[in-house]
């Protein structure tokens, strides 16, 4: 039993040791391959890892070349637009060079032609003194001669010259008296109808004249750019939406708005106040305002027509007739504004009307309207009496209204005492003085004719056109003219403006000769 004992212990602890290295082996065998695994996912995370560090760099570098990309093309454009504007400023020195050199060739020209002129007007000076010598000697050898021819003496020729010209100065004067008389004959019915006119331009009002232009003012020089925008399409909105020219240039702190429309001039002027004021301009905000301030002046024209109207007395009148008699104030005729003459034929129809034992009112009625007919559209033809004729009939005006707005020009008969009244204040309203404009560049040549023909005489110093061409005045040398060369200067100078002029009235010449003497107190 001893010995079983003794072989049963080491087989125990050689069992014992077997499963301990069995143990020790499947662990190491475990762990071996747990590190493995270990291993091999951790190689998988940083390849995993390192792909998308590489899609994200190439990610980064895209978004970083796309940027580079944006930045450049705006940076081009910039460029460019820089660029432009130095070609742009570049071209206009070059013309405004281009131009300053030939003002320049011009002025050369010029002043040589005034030094060829001088030298001409001295040689020309030097032969009148050589003439003058001359002249003088024969009168002298002639005034001799007569006095040995006729046996008389020099005082009692110049006795006799004296008597014939106070002859020929009466039969003038009588001439000139048959003429006045003459005149006053054939102009004796107009006197009663002048007196009358007289008082009657006395009610007449203020006219005002209309122009092609506006000027707007600016805050600030900014403010053009912003007009303009960018390649100039806020510009190009604002032009299309109102049919104005809207004109930039070189003024300081102004734009121009350009246009034969007045109406559209308005719309376009109240239109720029309105998008400077509120600072938001661009092409949307532009149209929404055009149509915004055009309703508005649409509603604005309804009320003067009917405030007009009521102004005048006139009562029951078409809403069509109140608003096409509120857009005469837009319209102009030779200058003279069309509301404004309309009241005033009205006014005048009204007081002939009660001086004749008419209507006033209808009388009244009918001058407000007569030009009713220039408020149709352009595009329509026809004579503006016959489309006021139309209108009228059309919203139920009086038969009498109807023909007198028709015949105010002749284009059919007329068929009552109010026709010629309208017709007859028509030609008064648009012939008083400063009713109706004549053109600039007319009235100035005008002005420097009539002072050219007085500086042409000898003797005369300056001139000037006063009052609108009405009168010139003539300032003489003293020492060259006296009082009785001063009247018949006068009297010369107003006979070759009568020759070579064509003017409305009368004009006045008046001849001035003045010596001043001047000494100075120490």
């Amino acid at each position: 039993m001893i010995v079983e004992l003794y072989w049963l212990v080491p087989a125990v602890v050689a069992l014992c040791a077997l499963f301990l290295f069995l143990g020790w082996f499947v662990a190491a065998r475990v762990s071996q391959n747990k590190i493995s695994v270990a291993e091999q996912r951790a190689k998988e995370i940083v390849e995993v890892a390192e792909k998308e560090a590489a899609n994200a760099k190439k990610e980064k570098l895209l978004e970083v070349k796309d940027e580079w990309f944006r930045k450049k093309q705006e940076v081009e454009k910039e460029l460019n637009r820089q660029r432009n504007k130095l070609h742009n400023k570049e071209k206009q020195l070059g013309e405004r060079e281009e131009s300053l050199n030939g003002k320049f060739e011009i002025v050369n020209k010029k002043e040589a032609a005034i030094r060829g002129t001088e030298d001409a007007l001295k040689t020309q000076q030097d032969e009148l003194v050589r003439h003058t010598e001359r002249i003088n000697h024969i009168i002298a050898e002639q005034t001799e001669k007569l006095e040995r021819v006729s046996g008389m003496s020099r005082d009692d020729a110049k006795n006799l010259l004296i008597e014939n010209m106070l002859n020929d100065a009466k039969l003038q004067a009588a001439q000139q008296l048959k003429e006045v008389r003459d005149e006053m004959k054939t102009t004796a019915k107009k006197e009663a109808q002048r007196v009358i006119l007289q008082a009657i331009q006395r009610t007449a009002s203020d006219h005002s004249v209309e122009t092609t232009v506006s000027v707007l003012n600016l805050a600030s020089e900014d403010m053009k750019g912003r007009i303009i925008g960018r390649e100039g399409r806020n510009i190009r909105a604002f032009e299309a939406a109102t049919g104005i020219d809207v004109i930039v240039d070189d003024t300081p702190e102004a734009v121009i708005l350009s246009g034969f429309d007045p109406f559209r001039r308005e719309v376009a002027r109240i239109a720029l106040e309105t998008l400077m004021a509120d600072g938001r301009i661009h092409p949307a905000r532009i149209e929404e305002v055009v149509e915004k301030v055009r309703k508005d002046l649409e509603d604005e024209i309804f009320r003067v027509g009917e405030n007009t109207l009521l102004d005048v007395g006139i009562h029951n009148a078409h809403n069509e007739i109140k608003r096409r008699v509120g857009k005469m104030k837009f319209r102009s005729s030779y200058g003279q504004n069309l509301l404004q003459h309309s009241v005033e034929v009205g006014w005048l129809c009204g007081i002939m009307a009660t001086e004749l034992g008419l209507d006033p009112k209808l009388a009244t009625r009918a001058g407000l309207l007569h030009d009713i007919g220039k408020t149709v559209d352009r595009n329509v033809e026809g004579p503006h009496a016959l489309l006021g004729m139309e209108i009228a009939k059309k919203y139920r005006e009086h038969g009498i209204i109807v023909n007198a707005v028709g015949s105010h020009h002749d284009d059919i008969e007329m068929e009552s005492p109010y026709a010629p009244l309208v017709q007859a204040a028509d030609a008064i309203s648009g012939a008083r003085p400063g009713a109706r404009r004549e053109s600039l560049e007319g009235y100035v040549k005008r002005l420097e004719k009539l002072e050219n023909i007085a500086t042409g005489f000898e003797g005369v110093a300056k001139t000037y056109a006063i009052q609108a061409g009405r009168e010139v005045r003539v300032m003489v040398e003293h020492d060259r003219i006296d009082d009785t060369l001063a009247d018949q200067l006068a009297t010369d100078i107003a006979e070759k403006i009568q020759s070579e002029m064509e003017y409305p009235g009368q004009i006045k010449v008046t001849v001035i000769r003045e010596k001043r003497a001047i000494a100075f107190a120490k």
